[in-house]
């Protein structure tokens, strides 16, 4: 056996500890937790969270949430999705901080974005129901948060992908659970709010709650599936049966709200499509003529709303939404340039529950994204929302129009779709309707921001 080390002096040394080059003493346990490469376990974690496969993870659960809350709701309640949110807020942070230095934060959110979000906080000032405000405003928030990292985290190809990965799922579940409620069963899924209608070809709702909201999400599938399709990001096979599903599903519902936005949504298409064939130096006088030609539909089929509606067979519902318009307006008299406070989807507490019982049925918006931010937030609330729905279409469009890539054309279109629903539904503030508008609006402003073009204008300073 060796003896133990001795000092000069012959007394038994002690033994080695081995040091950092800070001159600290190397912690043993420390140097236990090393991964099979020889990394420290916390750079390994660190690779792990910053990877892109944990980015792809946190956006596909972000973006499937976003679009299946209602199903989330109706299986574990409120308090399971509000612990999904908080787990996704937490997920979304830690890839942020892993890729901090990848991330080009200068410009990060649009400002209309920014004001509007804005305001709504402020309204807690003023609402009567203060409490509520805040849950409503971080309920906002969070989906806001959630779409700002989809958007900075991903490509516009990996959107995309993502939106059409997660709706293909959920348009294949819906499909399913209505076959098997409808002619397996007979018998209608309550918690879910299926009906089993589709032995008599619909409506049907599927996992999202009403015909309305299935509608908004097929059409908005089906421009994803398109997209993918032209940009030969998915398999032919796959991609013609997405089309497929999508295109049932939306005539499944029977949504007369969701007809209409795919009939502006496919001229918008075909405008794209005129457009990215003129030359660069004459595009914008065809985009003067084709803004005229706009604003003359829109003109006409004001004047013409009535027949319109006969031949959509859609009298009952647009009888619905007046009736929730005309009792909104009484409410709005009280507080016409400020709201009764943003919160979201309509709690049972005045003024919502007065509007419910003055119409004689249960409703959780005001059947409108605009009037619902005019009800909730005023006049400013209102204009502020139209602002950022507005400067994101005109952004995303003239990207559309200008870029070679097809997969510009997805975020101008989905905003055609959302901007056109929101007349009749107010999708575009809640869960996964604001999602898409954030993501949307973001990547159109990082791609055309006027920040940027202002730091390109101004002249270099002389060293």
């Amino acid at each position: 056996m060796d003896a133990a080390p001795r000092d000069r002096l012959g007394h038994e040394a002690a033994p080695v500890v081995p040091r950092t080059p800070a001159g600290h003493a190397a912690d043993p346990l420390a140097e236990t937790l090393v991964a099979p490469g020889g990394a420290p376990v916390r750079s390994a974690l660190r690779e792990f969270a910053g990877s892109a496969r944990f980015a792809q993870a946190v956006t596909l659960m972000s973006v499937g949430l976003a679009f299946s809350t209602h199903a989330v709701r109706a299986l574990v309640g409120w308090p399971g999705l509000i612990a999904a949110l908080a787990t996704l807020i937490v997920l979304a942070g830690v890839s942020l901080v892993a890729r901090w230095r990848a991330v080009e934060w200068y410009g990060i959110l649009p400002l209309t974005i920014l004001v509007f979000v804005g305001w709504c906080g402020a309204s807690v000032i003023w609402s009567d129901t203060p409490g509520l405000t805040l849950l409503g405003v971080g309920y906002l928030i969070t989906f806001g948060v959630l779409g700002v990292y989809v958007a900075l985290m991903r490509d516009t190809i990996q959107i995309v992908r993502a939106f059409g990965d997660v709706l293909r799922v959920l348009l294949g579940v819906s499909l399913a659970l209505e076959v098997l409620s409808g002619i397996l069963l007979d018998l209608p899924i309550a918690f879910l709010g299926i009906q089993g209608n589709i032995a008599t070809l619909g409506p049907i709702q599927g996992v999202f709650g009403s015909r309305n909201m299935l509608g908004f999400v097929a059409l908005i599938a089906l421009i994803t599936f398109i997209v993918e399709w032209r940009t030969r990001s998915v398999r032919p096979a796959r991609a013609i049966a997405s089309v497929v599903l999508a295109s049932l599903m939306l005539l499944l519902s029977g949504s007369p709200t969701t007809f209409v936005a795919l009939g502006i949504t496919l001229l918008a298409l075909a405008a794209l499509y005129g457009l990215r064939r003129v030359s660069a130096e004459t595009r914008w006088r065809w985009q003067l003529a084709l803004l005229t030609s706009a604003v003359a539909l829109i003109v006409v089929g004001w004047i013409t709303r009535i027949r319109i509606i006969e031949l959509l067979d859609a009298r009952g519902e647009f009888d619905v939404r007046l009736d929730v318009w005309r009792e909104v307006s009484r409410y709005l008299a009280v507080n016409p340039l400020q709201g009764w406070g943003w919160v979201g989807r309509w709690p049972d507490a005045a003024p919502y529950v007065w509007v419910e019982r003055g119409v004689g049925r249960d409703h959780s918006s005001a059947l409108s994204a605009y009037i619902d931010a005019y009800f909730q937030v005023g006049v400013i609330g209102a204009l502020l929302f139209a602002g950022l729905v507005g400067v994101a279409l005109v952004r995303a469009w003239l990207l559309a129009s200008a870029r070679r890539s097809v997969v510009y054309a997805w975020p101008a279109l989905a905003l055609v779709a959302l901007g056109v629903t929101s007349f009749a539904e107010s999708f575009a503030l809640i869960e996964g309707g604001w999602m898409l508008l954030v993501v949307c609006a973001v990547k159109a402003a990082r791609d055309m921001s006027w920040r940027d073009a202002l730091v390109s204008a101004t002249p270099a300073r002389p060293t």
